[in-house]
C-alpha cells in the first residue's frame, strides 16, 4: 500500500509539473506580448514627442522626398525609440529601439548600434523576436522580393524594397536567406544602402538565423556618428542573440521559490485549516471543508498566478533572445 501511495504522489507531482510547464509555454506565446504591448505604447508616445521636437519638414521632389537631418539630432541611448518600422504585407508595425540586449528586444525590434541608423547611408541591421514578445518578425519569411518596408525616423520617412535571394540548393527565389548563428556578415557595410532584418530560425529555436535584406529606394539621410557607450564603440564581433541573460538567475530562483511557497501555503490552508469554533458536529465540519476549500483557492489562485507571472518573466530572461 505504501508503494502505491508513493507512486500516486509522484504521479500527482508530475501532473502538476506538466501544468506549470504548459502555463509557461502559454506565457511565452501570449503573456510576453502583454509587456511588449505596454512598452510599445510608451515608446510610441516618446517617439512621437521626439518627432515633434526634432523631425524636419519634408519637401517632395518629382521623384523622392528630400530629408535633411537637424544639426542637433541626438545620438540615441540604449533603449531609446529610434524609428517606426512598418511591413504592411505581413501586418507588422512596431517602434524600433536602440540596442539588441535582451531587455530591449523584449520591447520591440532592436537596432544594432554599431551599424548606421535606418535611412542613413550603409547597412542598418535590426533584430527581432519571431514567436515571443509580440513577435514583430514572426512572418518575415513571408516577405517576397519587391515588398516595401517603410521606416520613419527623426530624419524623415524612408522606403526599402526587399531583395531577392536565390536558394543555392534548388535555385528558387525568395525574400530571405538562412545563415548560421555566428554569421556576422549581416553587419557588413559593403552592400550599399540597405536594411537587414534578422531573427532566429526555425521558429521556437535558435539553431539558425533568418535574414531579410532590403535596398533603400528613397534618398538617404545624412549620416550621424556611431554611438559610444562608456567611452567604447559597441562591439560588432559578438552575437547578442546566442544566449540568455545570466544575471536573471537570482530573480528567477527567488520568485520561483516565493510562488512555490505561496502555492503550498494555500494548499495547506485548504486542506488542514478548520476553525475550532465550528467543530461541534461532523455535518458542520464537512460543510465547512467544502466552503473553505472553495474560498481559499478562490482568493489564493489569483495571488499565485501573479507571482507565477513574475517568476516566468525572470525565467524567460534566461532564454535566447530571439525565440
Amino acid at each position: 500500500m505504501q508503494f502505491w501511495s508513493v507512486v500516486g504522489a509522484i504521479g500527482r507531482f508530475m501532473m502538476r509539473a506538466g501544468i506549470v510547464i504548459l502555463l509557461f509555454v502559454a506565457y511565452q506565446l501570449w503573456g510576453t506580448g502583454l509587456s511588449t504591448a505596454r512598452a510599445q505604447d510608451n515608446l510610441t508616445k516618446e517617439f512621437e514627442t521626439q518627432i515633434a521636437e526634432f523631425a524636419p519638414p519634408e519637401t517632395s521632389s518629382a521623384a523622392q522626398p528630400i530629408v535633411t537631418a537637424p544639426v542637433d539630432l541626438p545620438i540615441p541611448e540604449p533603449g531609446d525609440p529610434i524609428a517606426r518600422i512598418t511591413m504592411k504585407t505581413i501586418g507588422s508595425d512596431f517602434i524600433m529601439v536602440q540596442g539588441v540586449d535582451l531587455k530591449w528586444l523584449q520591447e520591440g525590434p532592436g537596432h544594432f548600434p554599431q551599424t548606421p541608423l535606418p535611412g542613413q547611408p550603409g547597412n542598418a541591421a535590426v533584430a527581432g523576436h519571431r514567436t515571443t514578445y509580440a513577435a514583430p518578425f514572426n512572418r518575415i519569411d513571408e516577405l517576397t522580393p519587391g515588398d516595401i518596408i517603410t521606416v520613419q525616423t527623426l530624419q524623415g520617412t524612408f522606403t526599402y524594397s526587399v531583395d531577392p535571394k536565390i536558394d543555392p540548393k534548388d535555385g528558387t527565389t525568395s525574400g530571405h536567406v538562412i545563415v548560421s548563428p555566428n554569421d556576422l556578415s549581416i553587419l557588413d557595410q559593403n552592400f550599399g544602402n540597405r536594411l537587414t532584418l534578422m531573427a532566429c530560425h526555425p521558429k521556437f529555436t535558435a539553431a539558425q538565423r533568418i535574414v531579410v535584406t532590403a535596398t533603400l529606394t528613397s534618398n538617404p539621410a545624412p549620416a550621424t556618428p556611431l554611438p559610444t557607450y562608456d567611452g567604447v564603440t559597441t562591439d560588432a564581433s559578438t552575437d547578442a542573440l546566442a544566449g540568455g541573460d545570466s544575471a536573471a538567475w537570482p530573480a528567477a530562483i527567488f520568485w520561483s521559490l516565493v510562488t512555490g511557497l505561496a502555492w503550498f501555503g494555500i494548499w495547506w490552508l485548504a486542506r488542514f485549516w478548520t476553525p475550532t469554533l465550528l467543530r461541534k458536529r461532523a455535518e458542520q465540519v464537512s460543510r465547512l471543508k467544502d466552503w473553505k476549500f472553495l474560498v481559499t483557492y478562490a482568493i489564493g489562485t489569483p495571488i499565485v498566478l501573479v507571482l507565477m507571472f513574475i517568476a516566468f518573466t525572470n525565467i524567460a530572461r534566461l532564454l535566447p533572445a530571439s525565440y
